[in-house]
């Protein structure tokens, strides 16, 4: 199984963000690509919770005592690889200091909620009878499995799951 997080923080303005980030371009499985942080589980971790945080951690240096749980997204399979994913959606006290993994990160992208959850934002298209959602996220295309779970965290249509195919 995978995990992925969804941190929610505000920033110091008051405008709640959600953190995302730019996959590296190096890396064999979705490079490039705007995604949570998270990845796969491993032995070590405790649950999916804990693959999340670790992962998180990992990636964009956010320590697992500044993370809330707050709940979780419904768990899918990406179409490449099949593989469980969780979203796990969580709470920063505050704006995180982000410390980027070069190896698997190449930025980190924090929209507005109100942004993502602005439905002139979106582009749709479909793919084998699915509906695929886009959205430009400061010249980053968010799509495919984590534009289907931002859109299912600010409640705005998804249509059929990728798995119901």
């Amino acid at each position: 199984m995978a995990a992925v997080l969804a941190p929610i923080f505000a920033d110091e303005d008051g405008i709640p963000r959600l953190v995302l980030t730019k996959r590296a371009r190096t890396l064999n499985s979705h490079a490039g690509q705007v995604a949570f942080p998270g990845g796969k589980s491993h032995p070590e971790d405790t649950g999916p919770v804990d693959t999340a945080l670790r992962e998180t951690y990992e990636e964009v240096g956010i320590h697992p005592s500044q993370v809330e749980v707050l709940g979780f997204l419904p768990v899918i399979r990406t179409v490449r690889f099949a593989l469980p994913m969780l979203g796990v959606v969580a709470r920063l006290d505050e704006e995180p200091e982000f410390i980027p993994s070069p190896d698997e990160v190449e930025k980190v992208l924090t929209p507005s909620l109100e942004s993502l959850a602005d439905p002139t934002n979106w582009l749709e298209r479909n793919w084998a009878s699915v509906p695929l959602w886009f959205m430009d996220v400061y010249g980053e295309w968010l799509w495919g499995a984590t534009a289907y779970l931002v859109r299912v965290l600010l409640g705005l249509p998804v249509g059929q799951r990728p798995t119901d195919r």
